[in-house]
Formats: structure tokens, C-alpha cells, sequence
């Protein structure tokens, strides 16, 4: 997927203008195309360059970077979590709303491995690559980077829609599947993959 530069950033004092017309919009966005539920306290947000347009513009305006080096290093940093050939691209979220019961929620989720987190495609089952699975990274709290890889026959069956498309965790005491993906977030993954494909 082309990496998101500098032109194709707004200038900070319009987006800031324009923030709550941009977050709204992107809401929707994600509600239909890129979030998906996983139980009460998982969620998994699919990255791509609009997702990833709008992440930047968050981090610039709290961080009031206006400086082009400075703001193309966090471009360098973001790029990275696009999909790439064959690969999705998934930030996972944790919600805990029980702030007492925080650290005791937390430690199972350090524990996570790959094998425990499944997109189903069909008969087939595609494990998740946690990128931030460092002790230093599961310390920080409660977002993790992910990748599904898929093979062709993943992609065939994504894009077929009489094969039921959805994620599976299972955890020992949080086992959830997901709702069966609709159409269009299921274009959308593939969508994707096609743009990889060609940037590649």
C-alpha cells in the first residue's frame, strides 16, 4: 500500500478546524469497514492509509508537530503498520472500563500468543503474528499491533462469501468469536490486499 508523505497531510490549523467534521466521518468509517468486536473487551481495528491519515493527524495535534523533519519521522514510524503484500494489519484493542480490576485483567492478556488469536476463513484457521509481543511492549498497556497472513487460498475464500469469514480467541478464561464479517468489511481487507499487491 503506498505510504502515506507529507502532501498528503493538512496543514495542523485545518485539520484542528476541521477535527470534529473528520472524527465524526471516520467514526462511521471504521464502524462500517474496519472494526471488529471481539467479546465485551476485544477489538480489532484494521489499519490502512485513511485509518492511518486520520491516526497522524491525532498524534500531530496533540503533539503540536509542525516541523517537516519531525512530522516525516512520524510518518516513517506509521507507514510501517500498513498492510503489505499478503499481510492485514490490525491494532488490537483491550478495553478494561473496571479500573480496579486492571492489573488482574491485564495479566492475561500478556500471555496472548499467536495460536490464540484466529482468523477463521472457511475450514482454516490463520493465526494472528503479535508484532509488540516483547515484555517491554505488553507492559505498556492495552493496544498491540497484529498481522493475519494469508495464503491464496485465504484470499479466494475471504472473497467468497457463501464461506463464513470471522475471528476466534481463546484465551483460557475470555473465548469469544466474533459476528461473521459482512460484505463490506470484507471487501475492504481485500481491498487491502489488492493495493498491497500493487504497491509491492
Amino acid at each position: 500500500m503506498e505510504a502515506l508523505t507529507l502532501d498528503d497531510l493538512l496543514p495542523l490549523e485545518e485539520y484542528i478546524e476541521r477535527r470534529r467534521e473528520l472524527f465524526e466521518a471516520q467514526a462511521r468509517y471504521l464502524d462500517r469497514y474496519r472494526r471488529v468486536r471481539l467479546g465485551p473487551a476485544l477489538t480489532l481495528l484494521f489499519e490502512n492509509r485513511q485509518t492511518l491519515w486520520f491516526r497522524i493527524h491525532e498524534i500531530l495535534r496533540v503533539a503540536r508537530l509542525t516541523d517537516p523533519v519531525r512530522v516525516q519521522q512520524e510518518l516513517d514510524l506509521y507507514n510501517r503498520l500498513l498492510p503489505r503484500t499478503n499481510l492485514l494489519q490490525a491494532a488490537l484493542l483491550l478495553d478494561i472500563p473496571d479500573e480496579k480490576q486492571w492489573l488482574q485483567e491485564l495479566r492475561q492478556w500478556q500471555q496472548l500468543r499467536g495460536e490464540q488469536l484466529l482468523f477463521i476463513l472457511g475450514s482454516t484457521a490463520y493465526p494472528a503474528n503479535l508484532l509488540t509481543c516483547r515484555p517491554e511492549d505488553r507492559c505498556i498497556g492495552l493496544a498491540h499491533w497484529v498481522q493475519f497472513e494469508l495464503d491464496g487460498a485465504g484470499r479466494s475464500t475471504l472473497a467468497n462469501p457463501q464461506h463464513p469469514a470471522y475471528f476466534q480467541i481463546l484465551l483460557e478464561s475470555y473465548r469469544y468469536e466474533s459476528p461473521l464479517l459482512c460484505q463490506d468489511v470484507r471487501q475492504s481487507l481485500l481491498d487491502d490486499l489488492r493495493l498491497s499487491d500493487r504497491a509491492a
